[in-house]
């Protein structure tokens, strides 16, 4: 079986719309959450999110096709040009038959149907666009990185809700592994603070409402936590077969050794309180790696700061680790992108191969007054130099989707 690398990288994100922008603000513990400013709050409860800033789709895209995207096919296909001449891929000497995309979304074009429901009821059916449909549908992030780079191989757009990035980059690994792809781009993207999505979460409880603290807001593990932060971007890895890296001199940022996903079976949106589910895919994972839970350097959370949904991971990790546990430096990077659903696994692989790359990792911030439930070291305020070689991350869905990636650091810039 192939070894699988990463071989590039992009992102769009509330911390910065490169790679190293967003790794340096991780590093720093700066915060990307602030102010709703993209339409009226007055009428919500919660009045803020992670923002993506300064993402001009038209100078990116020309005007014409950036007004025949959604927003977060806009943040796909920003993101995948940016994996793509990062990875140093040449359309013109691929194999494109065997170069895949496996991109997803959650919850797709959710700003075009609305307003393009909004034509409808003030305009009438004859004045909706006819690119309604194309827009919206959560498979076309995947279809346009596909068509933007002429790739004719395997590509699919899975939906498994905030666990899509690790999804995506975990079903693409075993496609390369298994001998079916040279190279495929991965990951998620998604879009949707929106007026709707937002009274929805918020009507939930889900959200948190400390509005006049944004950068504060998103706290995980912390005992003062009232719910995640919406947040919006994509993040997108290329992956790449060792043998065809080899070939063309690539470098290489980190290696995927395993994958593992399993299902809940307990609820529409709230997680096995015993964290059951992400304890079964993180074993999966391990297992297919290859490696013992002694051989874990870190692991990065899925951690949205909920109060059952911290408290489950925790007791999944310790599940898993036993005794070890305690000694394993857990992350949340999401107590400072706010979570950004399903982009989330996609940037969070990011900064775990960026991690593994630097012997850094980046801090839980905001975690002041730690819940005694929470008591494993989730490496508080400031990041942490270590010596590391694997990591661990953990992305998990509504509906119980469960999704784990494990990365392992190379040794030399070559694959």
């Amino acid at each position: 079986m192939e070894k699988v690398f990463i071989t590039g990288m992009g992102t769009v994100s509330p911390l910065g719309n490169t790679v190293e922008g967003y790794w340096e603000a991780l590093k720093r513990g700066a915060s990307g959450v602030g102010p709703i400013d993209r339409f009226d709050t007055e009428r919500h409860k919660t009045r803020i999110a992670g923002l993506v800033k300064d993402f001009d789709a038209e100078a990116l895209f020309g005007r014409k096709e950036a007004r025949r995207m959604d927003r977060f096919c806009q943040f796909a296909l920003a993101a995948a040009d940016q994996a793509w001449s990062d990875a140093g891929l040449d359309a013109d000497s691929i194999d494109a038959e065997r170069v895949g995309v496996y991109v997803g979304s959650g919850i797709g074009g959710l700003d075009t149907l609305l307003a393009q429901d909004a034509v409808l009821q003030e305009r009438g059916p004859d004045r909706v666009s006819p690119t309604l449909v194309p827009m919206m549908i959560a498979n076309m992030a995947a279809a346009m990185i596909s068509i933007r780079f002429g790739l004719h191989g395997p590509t699919m757009a899975p939906v498994t809700a905030c666990s899509i990035g690790n999804t995506s980059i975990g079903e693409a690994f075993r496609l390369i592994r298994y001998g079916l792809a040279d190279v495929v781009i991965a990951g998620g993207t998604e879009a949707a603070v929106n007026e709707i999505s937002l009274a929805s979460f918020s009507n939930a409880t889900a959200l948190s409402g400390r509005n006049d603290e944004p950068a504060k807001a998103s706290r995980p593990f912390d005992g003062g936590r009232d719910g995640f932060v919406m947040a919006e971007g994509a993040g997108i890895v290329v992956l790449e077969s060792e043998s065809h890296a080899r070939k063309r001199n690539a470098r290489t940022y980190a290696e995927v050794i395993g994958y593992g996903a399993s299902s809940d079976a307990y609820h529409m949106v709230a997680t096995h309180p015993e964290g059951y589910g992400p304890y079964l895919a993180m074993k999966a994972a391990l297992k297919e790696a290859g490696i013992g839970t002694e051989q874990v350097d870190v692991i990065f959370a899925h951690a949205t700061s909920t109060e059952l949904g911290d408290l489950s991971e925790t007791r999944a990790i310790k599940r898993l680790f036993g005794e070890r546990a305690y000694d394993i430096p857990v992350t949340a990077v999401k107590s400072m992108t706010g979570h950004m659903l399903g982009a989330a696994g996609g940037t969070q692989a990011i900064a775990l191969a960026k991690s593994l790359q630097e012997g850094l990792i980046p801090p839980t911030i905001n975690l002041e007054t730690p819940d005694p439930e929470c008591d494993l070291d989730y490496v508080p305020l400031a990041a942490r130099q270590a010596k590391l070689s694997i990591g661990v991350s953990n992305s998990f869905g509504f509906g119980g989707h469960n999704a784990v990636i494990v990365l392992k650091s190379v040794d030399s810039p070559q694959a």
